[in-house]
């Protein structure tokens, strides 16, 4: 991956470009008013992520570009900050001070849903094996304004490591988080989702394995989710209670652990 910055950068989108560089072990390239295409074939690397003011865009040579922005999951906020309920949440029984661990991080829409339901004591950690998404995702979050205060808290809160998370889970300690969640890319897609096509190209789309499961349950302290289209076979596959709305394409999948 690539690190640059826009045609015209001010001096600050160049400083966070330098140090996102310096965190990722990517490669910062001056931009010099060059093209992504020329700066991809210059440097043999077609992921290229532009740090722009308020923001950053990926690219990747032949697809479509990728910018972060919390899409539906703004609207889910807003509606949470209203005082009205959560699917996600109440699937997971969310409470304020949790630690949960979210697994397939992408752009970090449910990770941002749960900072908010966790609040200021809670602790969310997202993991993203993608260092293109996961450089994203952390400029994202730290830079990204919404308009809304508690909602550009809850960004800023969460942490991002860039990291497997069947890697990350086996070097957990047993029962060390409250809840484990998983939003993998799903085997049968919905495709006019025009919000997951672009991210399907970077994220890593390897179904969930009964070992990840299995070590999901041992770091949780009270629930292991899994998102998945309505009537999906994972559930049956890796032991989830598929719980949800009558009315929705997208369910939850529950293993309850409370003693």
């Amino acid at each position: 991956m690539i690190i640059t910055t826009g045609d015209h950068s001010a001096a600050e989108p160049v400083q966070r470009a330098m140090a996102l560089s310096k965190k990722s072990g990517a490669r910062f390239v001056p931009r010099n008013r060059t093209s992504l295409t020329k700066l991809a074939k210059r440097y043999g690397d077609d992921d290229i992520l532009v740090i722009l003011e308020g923001g950053a865009r990926l690219h990747r040579t032949g697809s479509e570009p990728l910018t972060f922005h919390p899409s539906m999951a703004f609207v889910r906020a807003k509606r949470l900050l209203r005082g009205e309920p959560d699917t996600m949440l109440e699937a997971a029984g969310v409470r304020p001070g949790d630690k949960i661990i979210d697994c397939t991080a992408g752009l970090g829409a449910d990770s941002s849903v749960f900072s908010l339901g966790t609040g200021p004591s809670g602790h969310v950690i997202s993991l993203e094996d993608s260092l293109s998404l996961w450089a994203l995702l952390t400029e994202g979050l730290t830079y990204y304004e919404s308009g809304v205060a508690e909602y550009n808290a809850a960004l800023r809160r969460i942490e991002t490591r860039h990291v497997h998370h069947l890697q990350a889970l086996r070097g957990m300690p047993d029962k060390s988080a409250d809840i484990v969640y998983f939003d993998p890319m799903f085997r049968d897609p919905i495709m006019e989702s025009a919000a997951i096509s672009p991210l399907r190209t970077f994220a890593n789309n390897e179904g969930l394995s009964q070992e990840t499961v299995q070590e999901a349950c041992r770091v949780a302290r009270r629930s292991v989710v899994l998102k998945e289209k309505k009537g999906s076979e994972e559930f049956a596959r890796l032991g989830f209670q598929e719980v949800g709305r009558a009315h929705t394409k997208i369910v939850y999948g529950v293993i309850s652990l409370d003693d």
